[in-house]
């Protein structure tokens, strides 16, 4: 499993194992993914409570689930290729508001990695 995770690295944009681990992956052929099929690298991000205001710092806080976010990367060897982000969300005691890491994993106004943004913004593509 480690060569797996390792080579996984080599194809993931750049930091993000620092905020994330590689959990596993999902393979669509091309007759279920027209025309070329699809590879989604599943990250689960790691567990590590988020900062909070200060004024929270002395409540209990738990992990209340996770947000899925799928961004789409480079494609490889004729594939689409997509991140499946898990983002643990979390909750403090005696508060209905949700707090995560500051994590920026898209392009601003994407659903594309950061990378693969400003390829097509160099483009006009975008």
């Amino acid at each position: 499993m480690e060569k797996i995770k390792e080579l996984a690295a080599l194809f993931l944009p750049e930091g993000i194992l620092e905020y994330f681990e590689y959990s596993g992956y999902e393979r669509k052929s091309k007759e279920e993914s027209k025309p070329y099929g699809e590879v989604t690298i599943i990250l689960v991000e790691k567990n590590k409570v988020p900062k909070l205001p200060d004024e929270y710092r002395d409540r209990k806080i738990r992990q209340k689930g996770f947000k899925e976010i799928r961004v789409d990367d480079f494609p490889v060897r004729g594939k689409k290729v997509k991140l499946l982000l898990r983002r643990r969300v979390w909750q403090i005691d005696g508060s209905e508001e949700l707090y995560k890491q500051e994590i920026l994993a898209t392009y601003p106004g994407t659903k594309l990695e950061k990378e693969f943004a400003i390829f097509f913004e160099g483009r006009n593509r975008t």
